[in-house]
């Protein structure tokens, strides 16, 4: 008979509480950030409404990483009675993410909206890619190394944490210089008004 997994997982609880709450009061935020979004685009008489390219590849991936790190916090709290059905909840979750990690590449490059910079790929690409394949590889190794690999999946849910923060972080500031900016319009109009 397998080992129940209540002993290895239980010394995690603390921890999945704290990034769970953190997961999911960070997603809230990012939501009204949004919404503030939102709001000054309307107010901005010059601007033309943008396209979705460039929420589907910046905004809506920092949600998604603060869900999985709330769904990850919910898994490995869950009362599993054996880590062949954590390990398969875990492998679904990676391979997801990885999935998921990869549009958001395609989105990326295919949006015209605002050109990416080094930092950009390692944040919104290259990093979260990474954490899902870590919560993969880990599902796969769970069964065999389980203390070992209960750290891995701690680390890659704090990463994902760590990349919606920075991510989210990022846009507001985007936005705030970009709001400040003066727009071509109006340094058009202060040149014929010089003139």
């Amino acid at each position: 008979m397998e080992e129940a997994t209540g002993s290895p997982l239980i010394v995690w609880e603390t921890f999945y509480v704290i990034v769970g709450s953190s997961g999911a009061a960070l997603t809230g935020l990012q939501f009204v950030v949004i919404a503030l979004i939102a709001e000054s685009k309307r107010r901005a008489v010059d601007q033309q409404p943008e396209g979705g390219g460039e929420i589907a590849a910046f905004g809506t991936p920092t949600v998604l990483h603060f869900c999985a790190a709330l769904l990850l916090s919910a898994i490995l709290s869950a009362p599993w009675r054996s880590l062949s059905s954590l390990a398969l909840t875990l492998g679904v979750c990676g391979l997801a993410g990885v999935t998921y990690a990869l549009i958001v590449v395609r989105r990326a490059r295919r949006q015209t909206g605002y050109r990416p910079v080094f930092e950009d790929w390692l944040w919104h690409a290259v990093l979260p890619l990474f954490a899902y394949a870590l919560i993969l590889i880990s599902a796969i190794l769970l069964r065999s190394y389980p203390q070992r690999t209960l750290f891995v999946v701690a680390a890659s849910a704090l990463l994902l944490l760590f990349i919606g923060i920075h991510n989210a972080w990022d846009t507001v500031t985007y936005v705030a210089v970009e709001k400040f900016q003066p727009s071509a319009t109006e340094n058009q109009g202060e040149s014929t008004d010089e003139s």
